[in-house]
């Protein structure tokens, strides 16, 4: 048996990961896009429409559990305007990178005052938005197959990359192991602490 999320719970969560997951998957094929792989373009994944870069299933466990997945940008690293190991290291940093963004420009807007005349609820769901993009982009530096981590690992280490991208077949398992032995939340959860207090001290939040 599991719990479905609150009425209130899906107000807030909604909005913020289908903002994260759209920006996220938008900025690996715009990366992707500008090194010379145009794939991402030609499958019309090039857009904020998240309807477009939700994956059926991974959607639905976001909103039951929490954990789930949208539908990858397709990348072919041999169409990228420099060497492949870089190039996919690139493409694998800008969705982290677009998440803190996302999370970036709405600590902004609340630092102006934003926040101050808007409903209650809005100033919930601005918050959910800054937490739930920090947590997309910690979540996935982690350096495990199929996340970004591994692909940015690879880069670093082009010389492993082949071992690295051979865990792909395990990886969910791999995560799924770490997950339920504690291992993510212990290195997860005080990073996602420590970077949302830095945003709460810049957009002066009080959370």
């Amino acid at each position: 048996m599991f719990n479905l999320p609150s009425l209130t719970d899906m107000v807030l969560f909604l909005p913020a990961i289908l903002i994260g997951l759209t920006f996220h998957e938008v900025a690996h094929g715009w990366v992707a896009d500008r090194l010379g792989d145009h794939t991402a373009r030609n499958m019309g994944r090039l857009t904020l429409n998240p309807i477009v870069h939700l994956d059926p299933v991974g959607f639905l466990l976001l909103v039951v559990y929490h954990f789930g997945w949208a539908k990858p940008v397709p990348v072919n690293p041999y169409n990228l305007r420099t060497d492949p190991a870089r190039g996919m290291l690139l493409v694998a940093l800008a969705g982290p990178v677009a998440n803190l963004l996302v999370a970036l420009a709405v600590t902004l807007l609340w630092r102006v005052g934003v926040y101050q005349s808007t409903p209650y609820l809005v100033k919930l769901i601005m918050i959910s938005i800054i937490q739930i993009n920090v947590v997309l982009a910690i979540f996935n530096l982690i350096p495990v197959p199929p996340l970004d981590g591994s692909k940015i690992l690879a880069g670093l280490f082009p010389a492993q990359a082949h071992y690295i991208y051979s865990l792909e077949t395990y990886g969910m398992l791999i995560l799924v192991l770490l997950m339920f032995s504690g291992v993510t939340s212990r290195v997860l959860w005080p990073a996602v602490s420590f970077v949302v207090r830095i945003y709460a001290q810049i957009g002066n939040i009080h959370l």
